[in-house]
């Protein structure tokens, strides 16, 4: 059955369960069943509605491949509990179903849960001015750079020592509050930007955002990438270290270390009881909401938009959580490529239970979420495949903050008045209607996705045949924005026809070049 895509907004995790809902109930077969000597009209097993609902969570692209059959019987267990099931006596809210003959049906009352704040879903916060001045936008997106060089005032080139001197000392004053309110408001305009929302109070609270921790993330990293820590007492403990070393490049190892039948799995389950013992999960319990978010992206078409979001996320972390974020992933991604691994479990997969064991310690809610694990499945399978791009130091974000301060430092000191951030435009947040968001939310995403194809066309590094595959895709999945850019098959065509040709002279000299032989 078809779904729709849940884009990134307030309450995503709720849209999620009700979307499950709606399409289990409107797709599930019903049957006639005889039970002890009884017969029940439309109703199903438990096994049947397990065989159903796995295979709506492994074809919707909300939650992917990677979702197993015990995360949907899990999943199902909730669905009795929340009443959007229930046995055919008419009993509900336990735990106790399982994968077997027993009879359900659905019942008459409505399943879905309420959005907070009305059917639209909007979160009404009350933030402080303060607040509210630490989070704007910078005039313009895309041309970011080429505005702050055009408010750049040039310095002509014969001017005169002492004119230099005059100007500088009339430059404004950029303290390092300044400049890290500046890494810290750039940081989450883009991040709005990718995510295409009006705001990004629905998902996160931006004064809660240290921009210490950016600075720290985008600047303190050794030659691999991976943040280095000051404060050793706070890294993962040696005993882990070694442990997750050993997996990571196995079967080389130090001699040193015990060698017996299931020593591989004896390592395996120290490292991941050291990552459960830790007191929340490696995203933080505050980011929750905001990953859930960018889960929206993980669509073929928009993987470039997803990783440069989850980038700028994975900046906010303490570099604490960053570190072992980068760690454990180097780890598991090895681990899960390696040929060599013995079997870490007798009926499950190595990438399988990498995901299983290791995804509610990348990400969980501090409140118990229905879909929790199916999310943080689908989160973790992605940043295993793309973890050295995320967790990778974005230079561009480094350029639009040196260039911004080059531009506030430009600008002359107004004395008498209390310096600002001088930002070239100031937006705040209003209330608008449920119709004006859904409006400018499809008109960023198109905006996003128009400018993603764009990028595609121009990438001169890509091949012909590769780029003709992601073209094909993309127009398989957005067919109006592509019929936009591609209006005749005339237009499209021209993208490949001008190719560069060989002289005839060169090809003259080709045909006289001897052939390379072994003999020769």
């Amino acid at each position: 059955m078809d779904s729709r895509i849940i884009t990134p907004g307030p309450y995503r995790a709720t849209k999620l369960w009700n979307e499950v809902t709606k399409l289990f109930r409107a797709g599930m077969p019903l049957k006639k069943h005889r039970q002890h000597f009884k017969v029940y009209t439309n109703c199903f097993t438990a096994t049947a509605a397990v065989d159903w609902l796995h295979e709506l969570l492994r074809n919707n692209s909300n939650f992917g491949q990677e979702v197993t059959r015990q995360q949907t019987v899990q999943l199902l267990k909730k669905f009795f509990k929340n009443h959007v099931i229930e046995d055919v006596k008419g009993r509900w809210d336990l735990e106790d179903l399982e994968d077997n003959s027993q009879l359900y049906r659905f019942p008459s009352t409505s399943p879905l849960k309420p959005i907070p704040g009305g059917p639209e879903g909007v979160r009404k916060k009350s933030f402080s001015l303060k607040d509210r001045e630490g989070f704007f936008k910078l005039r313009g997106s895309k041309k970011f750079d080429k505005e702050i060089q055009e408010n750049i005032a040039p310095v002509a080139e014969d001017s005169s020592s002492g004119q230099h001197t005059e100007e500088t000392e009339n430059c404004r004053d950029i303290t390092d509050d300044d400049i890290q309110e500046i890494w810290r408001s750039v940081t989450l305009t883009h991040l709005q930007k990718l995510l295409g929302l009006p705001s990004l109070e629905e998902v996160l609270n931006p004064a809660q955002v240290n921009p210490r921790f950016i600075v720290y993330n985008m600047t303190k990293v050794n030659k691999h990438g991976v943040v280095t820590l000051e404060d050793k007492t706070d890294d993962l403990p040696h005993w882990v270290l070694s442990a997750m070393k050993c997996l990571a490049n196995w079967p080389k190892y130090d001699s040193n270390q015990p060698s017996y039948p299931g020593f591989e799995r004896d390592v395996f389950k120290t490292v991941s009881d050291y990552f459960y013992s830790l007191p929340e999960p490696l995203l933080t319990f505050q980011f929750y909401e905001l990953f859930v978010n960018v889960l929206g992206l993980l669509q073929p078409a928009l993987e470039r938009l997803a990783i440069e979001a989850l980038q700028l996320c994975t900046l906010l972390l303490p570099p604490v959580s960053r570190r072992k974020l980068q760690l454990l992933l180097r780890m598991i991604s090895r681990m899960s490529q390696n040929v060599d691994m013995p079997r870490l479990h007798d009926a499950i997969g190595t990438r399988t239970l990498l995901v299983q064991t290791f995804s509610r310690c990348v990400l969980s809610c501090e409140e118990e979420v229905d879909l929790d694990e199916l999310l943080a499945t689908r989160l973790l399978s992605f940043l295993m495949d793309h973890h050295q791009e995320i967790l990778q130091v974005p230079l561009y974000l480094r350029n639009a903050v040196e260039d911004h301060i080059s531009y506030l430092r430009s600008q002359p000191r107004h004395s008498g008045m209390v310096p600002d951030l001088g930002m070239p435009a100031y937006s705040f947040c209003r209330q608008i209607s449920a119709q004006e968001f859904e409006e400018q939310k499809l008109s960023v995403s198109q905006a996003a996705i128009a400018e993603l194809l764009e990028s595609l066309i121009k990438d001169k590094a890509m091949s012909v045949k590769e780029k003709k595959k992601k073209l094909k895709l993309f127009q398989k999945e957005y067919p109006d924005i592509y019929l936009r850019r591609f209006p005749t098959t005339e237009s499209e065509a021209q993208l490949f026809a001008d190719k560069p040709k060989i002289k005839p002279p060169l090809l003259m000299g080709l045909k006289k070049t001897k052939a390379f032989s072994i003999r020769n």
